[in-house]
């Protein structure tokens, strides 16, 4: 009887388990459904990233604009430029700007691949909701499928009526946790192709030190 029961049980997790799986990418897909319809999104960040052991604790602020498979990202006194062929990262104090052939697939920051990730080497479930600031924000937690990577989970936290991230959490195995919380979130905005643009003449004329890899 006792293993009748064991067996029951079991059974009834597994489903539970893969009801939850499913309601989580269904969530996920969503909110990659309704991110990918807009024209271009405006976001401005606030980045944490804390070590407790290691006495870590570092908090910057960003903003990245994005068109389709194109971007803008400010971040760390640096901005980045991705043009759908080439990124170029230009950092002022130095005096310097990087240029980089790179595949599309690579890039992690366009509308059309800032969810994908899930899609491929992560599980999901379903997690708690909070409320916060009168948002409801419902959490999906997504763990590596492959033992050897370095991430132990991560949490997305969704706004239940927007549908729109409101921030990830993720834990390293060594127990660094980041944290990027959405702080403004615009879309369709009056922005100009240009800003997409790298002017290789302009940052000569400033002295720039311009390495192309």
């Amino acid at each position: 009887m006792k293993k009748i029961l064991l067996l029951i049980s079991l059974i009834i997790t597994t489903l539970t388990q893969a009801q939850q799986s499913e309601k989580a990418k269904a969530l996920l897909d969503e909110v990659y459904k309704k991110v990918t319809s807009y024209d271009n999104i405006v976001i401005d960040f606030k980045y944490n990233l804390d070590n407790v052991a290691e006495n870590v604790y570092q908090e910057t602020k960003g903003n990245v604009t994005m068109a389709k498979n194109k971007y803008v990202l400010n971040y760390l006194g640096a901005t980045r430029i991705y043009d759908g062929d080439k990124t170029y990262t230009i950092v002022p104090e130095n005096e310097e700007v990087v240029i980089e052939s790179t595949k599309e697939d690579e890039m992690a920051l366009t509308p059309s691949q800032m969810l994908t990730f899930y899609k491929k080497g992560y599980s999901y479930k379903w997690d708690i909701e909070q409320n916060l600031r009168g948002r409801k924000i419902q959490y999906v937690e997504l763990k590596p499928t492959k033992a050897n990577s370095e991430v132990k989970q991560i949490l997305l936290g969704i706004d239940v009526q927007t549908k729109h991230i409101y921030n990830l959490i993720e834990v390293g195995k060594n127990n660094t946790k980041t944290t990027i919380t959405i702080q403004a979130f615009k879309t369709n905005q009056p922005i100009s192709e240009n800003i997409f643009k790298f002017d290789k003449a302009k940052y000569k004329k400033q002295g720039y030190y311009i390495s192309e890899l």
